[in-house]
C-alpha cells in the first residue's frame, strides 16, 4: 500500500485528544474544498519529513 502525500508531510500530525491525524495548516474554505474533492494537484504547504531527502537536496 502506498502512502499519500499527507502521510509523509511534517504538517500531518497526530491529535491525541481526537485520536486521529490532522493537517495542522489553516486552510481557507476554498483550499479545503479543493483538497477534499481532489481538485488540487499538489499541496502548497507540503514539507517532507524524510531527513534523507532534505540532505540529498543540500548536496
Amino acid at each position: 500500500m502506498t502512502k499519500t502525500p499527507c502521510e509523509t508531510c511534517n504538517n500531518y500530525v497526530y491529535d491525541d485528544e481526537g485520536g486521529y491525524y490532522v493537517c495542522e495548516m489553516q486552510l481557507d474554505e476554498d483550499e479545503a474544498m479543493r483538497f477534499m474533492t481532489g481538485q488540487t494537484r499538489q499541496c502548497p504547504y507540503y514539507r517532507s519529513n524524510d531527513d534523507y531527502a532534505i540532505v540529498k537536496h543540500q548536496n
